[in-house]
């Protein structure tokens, strides 16, 4: 059919990449093979084509004028009146092809199915900006999953593209403020200091020194801890442990420390190590000494037992996810995203760009046949079959797993329960990342893990040993992270697949002072006696703050800069965060590339290398509010808040152009 024809109105779909330009198409009925066009498929009313990713990028600043191609103090700031865009040449061919078919005259719709979030919609906004006869109706279709139901409901659910003016309006803000920061921040800090820079590294040309908003704020965290590590000085502690049989004559069993009571002669001695070691050798011998002869006689004190419950985690956003594939598959954030990508393009999870960590109401109310379709893949099939006879799976939309409130663009990445027919083409990498999703998702219907503690003193001779067990005793959820053993109470079990980060932790960090519980320590009572029996100093030694690893910096720029390991404490500073959850790993990535870091492959652990030492020290003398984690955090506040309509664009780039002059202008005068 030829563009002159005229009849029924044509749907133009725009997609992201050709494959999901396809799944649509599939999607829709169309044989994705039978069109035989370069760069978009046609057939009957439909039209699919794609932007492979980014078509037009911001004009540098020489396209403005020939005086900024080189650089010179005397042209900083550079703060344009107006931005220019421009075709990136590598693919100008297909932005030809998409702004040719936006504008044809048979097309009566535009459907917007690029990635829904503020980058899909900035790639489009771009594209449309370029068309100057674009009479078409245009409509966004916002997906959380690429599975033909969603592709379908999506379609025909579109609201009007006017209807996200305020996340486009955020989107070109935050490129704006990265470009202007990014052009103005580096060639005045380059100017100022890049000679001087390049001579302390040995090197005779001026050193290029790249800075950014997010990029500068993570290289300072990262640069920061390893100072912290340097200046670190170990303390060398002597603990005094005793072992109690809990009859006269019997055999010792039960393992307690010293701990020193404020009516002991060594309470706060200044040879006591925060009340529980000897920082000299000679004066726990000494304190050994206070229990000769042995066995010596001791008493209960004190004796608390209370049972403890652990409810399943809530579920992975992107950030929990790349933090559990950097500690249990030491791979990198970015590596992460690229397999969860292909998860979700291969319709086997939701959008893996998501800050939520919890369910919808309406996805909630529909999770059944996510389930259901868990019953076709063999190693969580068993799970899902108890799963759908629970009564959780009826009440999870009034769970804590449910918020709408919580929830910005998507929900958090869940399985859909299609695709089992791929599961085995998948690589080993691919495997794991879908095990965590699964698993994850499977735990919330299951009851909470219950355990028993038992925290008890012992009174020896005037002093004071103390021991705490922690044994589980209904195992809940974390039946899908361990293989049953019969008839054993145990606080640690193997994980299914080979070991599971967060579940991992919760099965092997349990205090215990007996590997699988002491049967008669739970029948003791206070005022009971017991039995020391051996007496031993065990030398420790206290340990240096550890270097952040690539998934640990990624929650620690989801927290504005801080690395914070409980999930109740993260859930409630959500929302100010430094970077988004499409953006975090490409940061990582560039520091690397720069080579302002250095990512160890084994361990996935982050250190600084000289350059990017050297910039932070020149960034903390000249511009210290790029190294403010939470000052960087307040700018993607911001936004937000524009996003959500609360600011207006005006305000957000006056205070922009303000930010970026007074800093410039400050690092010229230095």
């Amino acid at each position: 059919m030829s563009n002159t024809d005229v009849g029924k109105k044509k749907n133009l779909y725009i997609a992201e990449k050709p494959s999901v330009a396809k799944q649509f198409a599939e999607a829709l009925g169309v044989n994705t093979n039978s069109s035989g066009r370069r760069g978009y498929i046609e057939a009957g009313e439909h039209i699919f084509t794609w932007c492979v990713g980014h078509l037009v990028s911001m004009s540098y600043p020489e396209v403005y004028d020939e005086k900024y191609k080189s650089w010179r103090m005397e042209t900083l700031p550079f703060l344009p009146k107006e931005f220019l865009y421009e075709v990136i040449p590598s693919v100008k061919e297909q932005f030809q092809q998409v702004t040719g078919l936006m504008e044809r005259e048979d097309i009566g719709c535009i459907y917007v199915c690029t990635d829904s979030g503020r980058e899909g919609e900035y790639i489009y906004r771009l594209v449309a900006s370029f068309c100057k006869n674009l009479k078409a109706e245009e409509r966004r279709v916002w997906i959380d999953s690429q599975t033909k139901e969603e592709i379908l409901r999506g379609i025909r659910e579109a609201k009007l593209e006017s209807a996200y003016d305020s996340l486009a309006k955020a989107a070109y803000l935050r490129a704006k403020e990265d470009y202007l920061m990014g052009i103005n921040f580096s060639r005045v800090l380059t100017l100022r200091y890049g000679r001087a820079l390049a001579k302390s590294l040995g090197k005779e040309k001026s050193a290029l020194i790249a800075v950014g908003r997010v990029m500068s704020c993570v290289l300072a965290m990262i640069v920061q801890r390893e100072w912290e590590i340097r200046r670190f000085q170990k303390t060398v502690f002597y603990k005094a442990l005793g072992d109690f049989s809990l009859e006269e004559g019997g055999e010792a069993g039960l393992l307690c420390e010293f701990r020193s009571r404020e009516d002991s002669p060594y309470y706060k001695e200044k040879d006591l190590y925060k009340n529980i070691g000897f920082l000299q050798k000679e004066k726990g011998e000494e304190f050994l000494g206070v229990f000769s002869p042995l066995p010596r006689e001791g008493r209960v004190t004190a004796l608390e037992k209370k049972k403890e419950s652990k409810n399943p985690p809530l579920l992975y956003n992107l950030a929990e996810l790349q933090n559990e594939c950097s500690k249990s598959l030491k791979i990198s954030p970015d590596e992460c995203l690229k397999l969860v990508q292909e998860l979700y393009e291969k319709k086997m999870c939701t959008y893996p760009r998501t800050d939520a960590r919890v369910l919808s109401t309406a996805v909630a109310k529909e999770i059944e046949k996510n389930i259901q379709g868990l019953l076709s893949f063999p190693p969580y099939a068993k799970y899902a079959k108890e799963v759908l006879a629970m009564d959780s799976l009826k009440s999870i939309a009034r769970s804590r797993y449910t918020d709408d409130k919580k929830i910005t663009d998507h929900y958090a990445i869940i399985p859909t329960g299609q695709g089992a027919g791929q599961y085995n083409s998948l690589s080993y990498q691919g495997k794991r990342v879908l095990d965590f999703i699964i698993r994850r998702f499977l735990s919330i219907f299951y009851p909470a893990a219950e355990y028993k503690r038992i925290a008890l003193e012992i009174e020896v001779s005037g002093e004071c040993f103390t021991a705490n067990e922690k044994v589980l005793t209904k195992e809940g959820y974390l039946c899908l992270y361990q293989k049953k053993e019969k008839n054993k109470e145990a606080s640690t079990g193997d994980l299914a697949g080979k070991g599971n980060g967060q579940e991992q932790d919760d099965l092997d960090s349990e205090e215990a002072v007996t590997e699988s519980g002491n049967p008669k320590l739970s029948e003791l009572k206070k005022g009971a006696k017991l039995y020391l029996q051996e007496l031993k100093l065990k030398e420790g030694e206290t340990q240096p703050p550890k270097r952040y690893t690539s998934g640990s910096m990624i929650l620690a720029m989801e927290n504005a800069g801080k690395l914070i390991e409980d999930e109740e404490l993260r859930a409630q500073i959500k929302g100010s965060g430094i970077g988004t959850s499409a953006t975090r790993a490409g940061i990582l990535s560039k520091l690397e590339k720069n080579e302002y870091i250095h990512l160890e492959k084994k361990n996935q652990q982050l250190s600084p290398s000289e350059l990017g030492e050297k910039i932070v020290q020149i960034l903390s003398k000249s511009i210290p509010a790029l190294l403010n984690p939470t000052l960087t955090a307040s700018w993607e506040k911001g936004l937000s808040y524009v996003e959500g309509g609360e600011i207006s664009e005006e305000e957000y780039m006056r205070k922009l152009e303000a930010f970026v002059e007074k800093n410039t202008n400050k690092v010229k005068g230095l």
